[in-house]
Formats: C-alpha cells, structure tokens, sequence
C-alpha cells in the first residue's frame, strides 16, 4: 500500500506540472479543478486497494466509467475555459472595404494585426522566393510570423537551404524559418521573430547553458539517493548503514548501473544535439529521497531543430544506448538473482522481491536464458539491485519509445511519417496502453498519464524534407523493440523454451 502511494504522489506532481506547462495557457479554468478531475481514476484506484486489498480487484467495468466520464469532464471544462475569440463587428466587409465605416474610438489593433516586417521589408522577402523553387502567391500576417504559400517546384532541402540563405542574407538573424506541411499537406514557409536571439551568450561571455558544477552537484546527491534506496533494496536499516556507513557500498550494485543507463542515454543525447549545433543544457539528475533515488535525467534543448534528419538521430541513438546497458546490468543481476515460489497474493510488476517477468516477451527471455532450467511459469524472480536497475532501466526505454508527442518515439514517428501522422498514432497508442492496462492492471497508472502528455510535437525547421530508407528500417526495428518489451509472452513461445 505504501508503495501505491508513492506512486500516487508521484503521479500527482507530474499531472500537476504538465497541466500547468501545456494546459494553463490555453484554458481559464482553475488548473486545481482539472488536476482533481484527471486525479479521479488513480484516486478511485488506491481508494479500492486500500478497503479491499488483492482480495477483490477493481471491476473493469466500472475503472472504463470512470475514466471515460473523467475524460468527458476534462474535455468540457477546458472548452469552457477557453478564451472568447475577439468579436467582429457586424458590418466587418464593409468596414474592410471601407476604412472610414470602422468606429472612432475602436483601437488600431483591434482592426489590423501588428505586422512584424514594414511593406518595404515585404518587397525584400517576396525577393527570396525564386519562381524556380517557391514561386509565392500569397502572404499571411500574424502578430509574430509571416505565413508565405505557394508552389513547390524543387527537392524540399534545396527549397528550404536557398529561402532561409536569402532571408538570412537580407535580414541577418532576425527571423526563423519554417518549412512545414499544413493541414491539406501543402508545402508553406512561416518566417518568425527570432525568439532565441535572447538565449545567446554575450561575446566575450560563457554560455550559461553550460553548468558542470551545478550538473556534477545533482550527480552526486542523485549517487547518495540511489545508493540509498540500495541499501533498503539488501534489507539494511537506515540505523544500520548511519552507525557502520560502510554499509552504503552495498547499495553500489543498484545505484552505478541506474546511474549509468539514464546517464550515458543522456549524455548521448547533448553529444548528438551539440553535433547538430543545437544549444542543450547539460544532463542534470533528478534525485528522490525515497522509493528508487531518483526521478532520472534530463536535458532540454533551447533552440530548433534544424530537419528531421537530425529530430530522428537525436532521439534514436540514445534509447538504444540505454538499451544496451540496461540488457548488460539485467543479464548479469538475474544471473545472481534468486527464483522464489510466486505469493498467494500474486507477483506485482513492482514487485522486486517476487516478480513474474511474463508481462513482457523480452525480459521473460532474458530470464529464463539467465537462470534456465530453475525459473519457471510457477515461480517469480527475487531480483538482485543490478537487476532491479536492470528493470529499471527496461522499463524507462518502453517509456521513452512510446510514439507520444515529445517522447524518444513521438520524435521518431514524427521524423518517419510527420506531423499529422504521428498525432493519430499517439492517440491510437494512448488506448491500446489503456486496453493493456484493463489486462494487466499495473498498467492503469501509466495509461492515465499518457492521456496528459500533448500528442502534438513542435515542427523542425525544415518539416518537410523525409528521412532516407535506412533511417526508415532503423525506425522500424526500434517500434518493433517497444512492442519486445511491453507485449506478453506468447504461450506457444513459452512452451517452446519449457516456461
């Protein structure tokens, strides 16, 4: 029960944090209401555990109700809360073509939109749209950005390298070019206001994105957690290791593999976005001070992607990275693990003391080749803490490649079939995750929290120009590694390893 509702708070700060990043600027709502009514399913769920326990599980039934009524309520509170749209006013055609019919005391903005370039600028920009490449036929005004449509007559990538060299000839840094597929999958250039001219250091100045120290201070507090959570993971009181700390060093075994997967994933991830010159902040730790240690790694990039290309790279190198060590840590902790009779109760997926690995189709593999003949369909896995990271570290990788928004594989599914595609594949997949969760019910946390996460993922610079058939196969195989490690083990293959 304890371990329910770490996972709940747990749950709750990452809702909470979403919400207000994604959500609060689109909706007046309270953001503490749309909280409460997304909480409600993982609420009902601990709720129903702690009066029944394992002795009677939740109905499905009723779990599918009360999501879909949350969802319900969810959707309809942030459409009440959005934002009336400006009201035109009635005589607006007439009043476009007629500038005297406006009202005198209606401000100017009210009936033009500030435009970013001034009409003489306008004749330099149609000036870099070649009729060979991108012949314009006509520009759209918003507050920050110039929409410019017309017709593709050349290869997107020499289409986009000739506009954005002419814009940059003519206007310096002052602009980003965007090249994307709109709705109807037309070709369109948006030409927008600079926003990270501000993010660049002074000259003569060090990059502020740069912080080691800071960095190196979250590793090691981040080792001190995770050795920790070790130590607890070898049944050694917290009185123990404070008298005698030399207890610590068994908690070494968990912690260097944990810390090893998350940060060589992320540390190949800076060294991929600094190739492509993107400005990344170093990986930073995230420690916790219970349960496993750690809430993982991170790093955050503070400038575009230049194409898709490098949107692919940047996000499939480093979940195989990770993979490997993680395959490495989990190979050599359940070869020292302990096979155990399965409890009354059943083997949870969080379980690390009796873990029945036939939810997923490749760690039953890794485990039964591990320990062979001694794990069997009767019996779960008493995990050693290289192990436990081990699993960890599995589980982060599933996380990662799942194809939602900005996720390793929303990116990849992104880079592979676009924009609009790779939305419909992450709605698809919010429900197959749900439709798993209602077969393994572990699952019904992490398909709540898929339905937080923003299925849209911001464009590259150039969105238009697709991946080469080799990226295409290695995008591929990477989706079809996610389904390895999150589809169960099929029982014409277990009865074929003698599982």
């Amino acid at each position: 029960m304890l371990v329910q509702f770490l996972w709940l708070l747990l749950l709750g700060l990452i809702t909470y944090l979403l919400l207000r990043r994604s959500v609060a600027p689109i909706t007046r709502t309270s953001i503490g209401l749309l909280w409460l009514v997304m909480m409600t399913p993982a609420f009902s769920w601990v709720t129903w555990s702690a009066v029944h326990g394992d002795r009677q599980p939740m109905p499905l039934l009723l779990i599918v109700v009360i999501f879909i009524l949350c969802l319900m309520m969810y959707g309809l509170l942030v459409q009440l809360g959005r934002p009336m749209p400006p009201q035109s006013s009635p005589s607006s055609e007439d009043s476009t073509s007629n500038p005297t019919a406006s009202q005198p005391n209606e401000p100017v903005e009210r009936r033009s939109p500030p435009r970013p370039i001034t009409q003489d600028e306008e004749t330099t920009l149609r000036t870099c749209f070649p009729w060979t490449v991108f012949p314009l036929q006509h520009l759209e005004y918003r507050p920050q950005a110039v929409i410019c449509r017309g017709q593709l007559r050349s290869q997107p990538e020499v289409a986009y390298q000739t506009i954005r060299e002419k814009v940059e000839n003519q206007f310096g840094d002052r602009f980003v070019i965007v090249f994307q597929n709109d709705f109807n999958d037309q070709p369109f250039f948006a030409v927008i206001l600079n926003p990270y001219r501000r993010n660049r250091p002074a000259e003569g100045t060090s990059d502020p994105l740069t912080r080691p120290v800071l960095a190196f201070a979250f590793l090691l507090i981040t080792l001190f957690t995770t050795t920790v959570a070790g130590v607890g993971m070898v049944d050694i009181s917290t009185q123990s290791w404070l008298s005698n700390p030399r207890l610590l060093l068994q908690g070494l075994p968990y912690a260097i593999p944990l810390l090893s997967i998350l940060g060589c994933h992320e540390l190949v991830h800076y060294a991929i976005t600094r190739r492509y010159q993107i400005q990344t902040t170093l990986p930073f730790f995230i420690p916790m001070p219970f349960f496993l240690g750690t809430f993982g790694a991170m790093t955050q990039m503070r400038s575009p992607v230049p194409h898709r290309k490098a949107l692919f790279d940047i996000n499939i190198v480093s979940p195989w990275v990770g993979f490997i060590l993680t395959v490495a840590s989990l190979w050599w902790g359940l070869s020292h693990s302990q096979v155990v009779p399965i409890p009354p109760e059943g083997a949870g997926i969080f379980n690390f003391n009796a873990l029945d690995p036939s939810f997923s189709f490749l760690l039953t593999v890794l485990s039964k080749l591990a320990l062979g003949e001694l794990l069997t369909a009767a019996q779960a896995i008493d995990l050693h803490p290289a192990a436990i990271a081990g699993y960890l570290g599995l589980m982060v990788t599933a996380f990662n490649l799942l194809p939602i928004g900005q996720l390793n594989g929303g990116h990849i599914v992104h880079a592979m079939f676009g924009r609009r595609t790779a939305i419909v594949i992450g709605q698809v997949t919010r429900f197959l995750v749900l439709i798993l969760s209602l077969i393994q019910g572990e699952f019904l946390v992490l398909a709540i929290l898929l339905f937080f996460l923003p299925l849209n993922d911001e464009p590259a610079l150039n969105d238009v120009t697709e991946l080469d058939n080799v990226r295409d196969f290695i995008g591929l195989m990477t989706l079809t590694l996610l389904l390895f490690i999150i589809l169960p083990m099929p029982q014409m293959v277990a009865a074929w390893m003698q599982y």
